[in-house]
């Protein structure tokens, strides 16, 4: 009760400004609001709270967290104590922390009140000292283990049972039970053996312990040394901030045309979802193949598809012909306005969702606690501090200049040092896949954050998008059409030139400059999609930079004449043909036998297969069939793709936004007018009980107020049922309110007659 005391009054000493700081700092203290002082220094010391504020603090300031505890503990067995104040705290961590820094850090404690002063004495937080991330004295005594590459030579020399305890105790707790620990045990057994490597510590003749650089060297931590005086001093590569834009603009070029097939190929094939939500090994497979696409790449992609909301899991329309399954993975109806859009719009899209996503993408295929794979979009891979990992590991890097760019395990060893509660977050697996991810999604370039990503990650979307416009390629108006039916896009191409020279060949191979390959298939399904043989030859003439070859010439020609001489329609659908031998052929091919065909008349036949099989039956045997509609006109019946409405429950949680400057500054008025009514002293008093002799009471007390201008405490149930203390000045009372001056504020308030529980008047 003392040291709540204490903190109490020191909290009440503090500025209004720096109030502000401590709920910016700790916001779950202002949740409720609290009445007092005193109720906020009790929950500044709830130990769930502390350790929540201690997630972010540095080594210098668990240094200082650790000598206040060691002091303290002097309290407790009896030894004079010496209160510890700046000046002894700076005497005692001289050696290894500079005042600056120590002032610094001091400052960054007491602004999360885990640190309070009283006179010149500093107080610690009791709680505190269980957020300490390694055992107490780590940072007073000088080390005495093994240094990390030391320890990584003797790991290489351990045998394999010595490596399997070593591996048990890194993963279950640091401490274990053994026979083997007491002195005359088998100096070959693998106990001893380690004890001698110094591997492990030797507690008693029972209990042994793995030393704490041994255990993070084994779990693929960072390596941290609390006795480091400074933060470690990671290696700069620097690299020309032209060269990491372009070399971002380029793998946003291939994020944007890979995430278009998957787009593509989902809707011309939903892929069914696994019942417990996720996409199954072999679809991930299936898309892989069908894209072209790697299948961590894939599974990335899909993930920021969905976060994107451009992918959703739900009964998609056409529904596909499949029983086995109730949800499927297919695009939305957002996603055809996110290919229209400009490529920096739709790269924007896809970065902010990679940015703003709870899920680490990067452990797909890895084993869960039941050694299954980890599939995709699945809920294995939601992980609670994934944004906050991620924004630590970019806001890293946005520290230096442009261009700059910083090792894996430097950012894991910086940031462990930074946050060592949080170091196991670190891990080099951990960072590695997360630099991988942000250059796949183009915010890196040479592992350096390019311009656009730097803007991004400062909130400002209009530059981020402004940026990547600016890097990535001007589209081109022409192709190189070669003598092989090869067509050459030296860059990307408009939307129109893009969509046409798509219709009419399929891609070879990706990259800088697209190679399209032109051939009879190819030709077939523009003539289907209402091209005519004229305009494929204008389209090659006007865009292409190089001569048109003779074969392209003479491979058009001889699809467009073969092409639409079978004509289908509906019958359910029927076939006709200007030529009857050409009918007669198709009649007597194995076919027409799958088809069903029937003639009535020399030039027409029905079908009771639907225009879309008839079409694929027809060229599967060989012939060059057209669709029609019913004016004879040839139509574009190429499939639209799948496509699935977002579900309302399905849509981005309802994230709060914390309170701003303003709203921080009208709760601390809040708090000290009540810090005001619980220190007054009361003369009269009224309660209201609800009758009427109780409210006329309370009215005359209010007039008396008023009247003879003395201040009054007032209990208030506000609309929302929270019952507050209150000091005010009453100025009028009338029409069923209380006007009245709030003392701390000077401002005017109002409150409702029926609402005042109490009112006193203060001597």
């Amino acid at each position: 009760m003392i040291a709540t005391d204490s903190l109490a009054d020191w909290l009440g000493a503090r500025t209004d400004a720096q109030l502000v700081k401590l709920l910016q700092l700790r916001p779950d203290l202002a949740v409720p609001l609290p009445a007092s002082m005193s109720v906020l220094a009790v929950r500044a010391q709830q130990r769930a709270s502390v350790l929540r504020a201690a997630d972010d603090l540095d080594t210098h300031e668990f240094a200082i967290i650790e000598a206040l505890t060691a002091n303290e503990d002097a309290r407790t067995i009896g030894a004079e104590l010496t209160p510890l104040t700046r000046t002894t705290l700076h005497a005692q961590l001289k050696d290894r922390v500079t005042k600056t820094a120590l002032t610094a850090a001091l400052t960054r404690l007491l602004d999360r009140a885990l640190v309070w002063q009283i006179g010149d004495d500093l107080d610690l937080t009791p709680s505190a000292a269980e957020a300490l991330p390694w055992p107490l004295g780590a940072t007073t005594a000088l080390p005495d283990a093994l240094t990390e590459p030391e320890v990584t030579a003797a790991l290489a020399t351990a045998s394999p049972p010595e490596r399997a305890l070593l591996d048990k105790l890194a993963t279950t707790g640091p401490r274990g039970r053994t026979r083997d620990a007491a002195p005359g045990t088998d100096p070959d057994r693998p106990v001893p053996r380690l004890l001698a490597a110094r591997l492990l510590h030797r507690i008693d003749d029972e209990t042994v312990e793995l030393p704490v650089t041994v255990g993070q060297i084994l779990r693929g931590e960072p390596v941290t040394d609390p006795h480091a005086p400074a933060p470690p001093k990671p290696t700069l590569v620097k690299n020309a901030a032209t060269e990491v834009n372009a070399v971002g603009a380029g793998e946003v070029g291939e994020l944007l045309r890979d995430a278009g097939d998957l787009i593509d190929a989902l809707g011309a094939l939903p892929a069914p979802a696994l019942r417990a939500g996720g996409l199954g090994v072999r679809e991930l497979r299936r898309l892989a193949k069908q894209t072209g696409i790697d299948e961590q790449r894939t599974g990335l992609l899909l993930e920021l598809l969905a976060a994107a909301k451009l992918v959703e899991k739900g009964l998609p329309e056409p529904t596909p012909d499949l029983d086995s399954t109730d949800d499927f993975w297919a695009p939305t109806p957002a996603a055809d306005s996110w290919l229209d859009a400009p490529p920096a719009t739709r790269w924007v899209t896809l970065a902010q969702a990679w940015l703003e996503l709870d899920r680490m993408p990067w452990m797909i295929g890895l084993r869960d606690a039941a050694d299954k794979p980890i599939a995709a979009l699945s809920a294995e891979l939601r992980v609670p501090h994934a944004v906050r990992d991620r924004a630590a590991i970019l806001g890293l890097l946005a520290e230096y200049p442009t261009g700059t760019a910083v090792t894996p395990a430097d950012i894991g060893k910086l940031l462990a040092w930074r946050m060592p509660r949080r170091r196991r977050h670190f891990r080099l697996d951990a960072v590695t896949a997360t630099l991988a991810e942000a250059a796949v999604v183009g915010l890196l370039g040479r592992g350096a954050l390019d311009s656009a990503g730097r803007a991004l990650l400062h909130g400002s979307v209009a530059d981020a998008e402004s940026e990547m416009a600016a890097a990535l390629p001007k589209p081109v108006d022409h192709v190189l059409v070669q003598a092989d039916l090869t067509v050459i896009a030296p860059g990307p191409l408009v939307p129109e030139l893009r969509a046409k020279i798509a219709l009419v060949a399929d891609v070879e191979s990706a990259g800088a400059a697209t190679v399209y390959r032109v051939s009879d298939a190819t030709v077939r399904r523009a003539l289907d999609a209402g091209l005519t043989a004229a305009e494929l030859h204008a389209l090659f003439a006007t865009h292409s930079r190089t001569p048109v070859p003779q074969s392209l010439t003479y491979l058009i020609d001889d699809v467009a004449r073969r092409h639409g001489q079978l004509r289908v329609g509906m019958a359910q659908s029927f076939l006709r043909s200007d030529d009857p031998a050409l009918l007669a052929q198709v009649l007597a091919a194995p076919v027409a036998e799958t088809l069903a065909l029937r003639a009535i008349a020399p030039t027409v036949a029905i079908a009771l297969a639907p225009l879309a099989e008839m079409l694929d039956q027809l060229r599967k045997a060989g012939f060059a069939p057209a669709g029609e509609d019913s004016g004879g006109t040839i139509v574009d019946l190429r499939p639209r793709g799948a496509r699935i409405s977002v579900r309302p429950l399905a849509r981005r949680p309802y994230r709060p936004t914390p309170p701003n400057d303003d709203q921080l500054a009208q709760l601390v008025t809040e708090l000290r007018a009540g810090e005001r009514a619980a220190g007054a002293r009361t003369g009269r008093s009224v309660r209201t009980d609800g009758t009427r002799t109780g409210t006329a009471a309370t009215l005359a007390l209010l007039q008396l107020a008023a009247r003879v201008g003395r201040p009054v405490n007032i209990g208030y149930v506000d609309a929302q049922g929270v019952a507050t203390q209150r000091v005010v000045e009453p100025l009028r009372v009338g029409n069923g309110q209380l006007d009245a001056v709030d003392p701390v504020s000077g401002a005017t308030r109002h409150f409702t007659l029926h609402r005042i529980a109490s009112v006193a008047l203060l001597d």
